[in-house]
């Protein structure tokens, strides 16, 4: 006799449940601003509150929403509320929430055309889009040899770079002689990706930067021509378009024409600040990024996108195909087979990959261009003000000129100073900072981005800083 199955909600009562909890999440983020930014919670507290097993039979949602509610909700740190300025924003809007359920309600898994054509059809389109409205150089289109796809992170999309030009210089047959360059300021996730894809620690050189902290090219090109000389073989040079501690942009043409010169691949990384190319005034950050091989942003940063949606694009796809494609005989159809389908799972390190198209698709056709470019105008102008505030305050000074929307500035009396106006700010419930340190000196950071964060916010910060600092 066969087991019963398990009982599912009937669709009138995942109907209801729904409502349910579309109105939690609608609750939640109306009354966020009254939550302290960052829980007053000890370490294991919450997994303690937590009950101890699975219950023997099924709960009805409306008794876990109300854990949620009691248990959960009280320990998030609030990363949609407006006073949070830590770390680059993870913004998040209406439209993409929903984009992300239909997304879940498909329950699909897009790792070919033939596993769901319009997954994949649908985010070379978004890609496309993307390109468009950025204004990025047309060699990232998918109707050349190029191309985009949405990886989870910029972590990710930079591995499959390292991966690509490490396989394109030679592969294991050289790994021992092969360098890859990026500057001291970039993401610590470069680094980690060199490791991952089986290089030394002593293979990835650290640039030099210059006085607003980019890359110095010409010191890259010392490095480089040593390298040479010594045998050795350039194979990637990683470039940042608005780094994490200071906002800085490496001169892309200078570094793109070393990298020539040596055969080396150029990835560049503008997971932050890519977003703001949507405004043609700002496209100046991505001046020679028609010399790179691959480049990534993330709308999930700075786009009014929900985590995670992190767009790369690639000049050329053969080398990325060459270094990821692995064809079981259980994965061949004759889609594939016809060479006439792009299948995502040749450009990335996962196999399994999720409807990440939509929630961007939705949040494209919701705002349009002009919202889009709204968003961005509104940070940059409301983190122009707060450094004015700063600059007017004795007690503070700023440590790098504004980037877009990050603000850098430190107290005048120094370290222990600012790390205690740093405390003082966060007790305070209303925002979150981080810091970071910049010529060995502790800095204050204020990235402007968060979906709901508006002027007004940023004025109250100014307020705080002129009250506690």
């Amino acid at each position: 006799m066969l087991t019963e199955p398990p009982h599912h909600l009937t669709p009138e009562e995942f109907r209801e449940a729904g409502y349910v909890t579309i109105d939690w999440i609608v609750d939640y983020l109306a009354g966020i601003e009254d939550q302290p930014v960052f829980p007053a919670v000890e370490p294991g507290q919450i997994r303690a509150s937590l009950p101890d097993a699975v219950p023997e039979v099924g709960e009805p949602i409306e008794d876990v929403l109300a854990d949620v509610d009691r248990l959960i909700a009280p320990g998030i740190t609030h990363w949609q509320h407006p006073g949070f300025f830590g770390y680059f924003p993870g913004n998040s809007s209406a439209p993409a929430v929903l984009g992300e359920l239909i997304s879940a309600g498909f329950g699909i898994q897009g790792m070919l055309w033939s596993t769901s054509p319009a997954c994949t059809e649908l985010e070379i389109h978004v890609l496309d889009l993307l390109v468009d409205i950025c204004g990025l150089p047309d060699r990232f289109r998918s109707d050349g040899p190029g191309g985009g796809v949405i990886q989870d992170s910029a972590s990710s999309a930079s591995l499959c770079a390292v991966l690509a030009a490490r396989d394109r210089a030679g592969g294991a047959a050289v790994l021992a002689d092969l360098r890859v360059y990026t500057s001291s300021q970039s993401h610590s996730s470069i680094e980690k990706d060199v490791r991952v894809a089986g290089f030394g620690a002593h293979q990835l050189r650290a640039i030099d930067t210059d006085g607003d902290y980019a890359m110095d090219p010409s010191a890259l090109r010392a490095a480089v021509k040593a390298d040479l000389a010594d045998g050795l073989i350039p194979c990637l040079v990683v470039a940042t378009v608005g780094t994490t501690s200071s906002g800085a942009f490496d001169p892309l043409p200078e570094i793109a024409e070393v990298a020539a010169g040596a055969g080396a691949w150029l990835h560049v990384d503008a997971a932050w600040a890519g977003s703001a190319a949507v405004c043609p005034e700002y496209r100046w950050i991505l001046a020679g990024l028609e010399h790179a091989d691959s480049y990534v942003f993330n709308p999930h940063k700075w786009m009014l996108t929900n985590f995670d949606c992190s767009a790369f694009f690639v000049a050329d796809r053969k080398p990325l195909l060459d270094s990821l494609s692995v064809v079981p005989e259980y994965l061949r159809n004759t889609a594939s087979d016809s060479g006439e389908v792009i299948d995502y799972r040749d450009w990335q390190v996962p196999l399994g990959r999720r409807f990440r198209s939509l929630k961007l698709w939705f949040v494209l056709r919701s705002y349009g261009v002009e919202g889009l470019r709204a968003h961005i105008h509104h940070h940059v102008e409301a983190a122009s003000e707060l450094a004015g505030r700063i600059s007017a305050n004795p007690r503070l000074e700023l440590a790098t000129p504004v980037s877009l929307a990050l603000v850098c500035f430190r107290h005048v009396d120094g370290d222990v100073a600012g790390e205690n106006l740093l405390t003082a700010l966060n007790a305070t419930g209303e925002v979150l900072l981080t810091h970071t340190r910049l010529s060995d000196r502790y800095v204050l950071r204020v990235a402007v981005g968060g979906s709901r964060t508006t002027s007004d916010h940023v004025g109250r910060l100014a307020d705080l800083l002129d009250d506690l600092a």
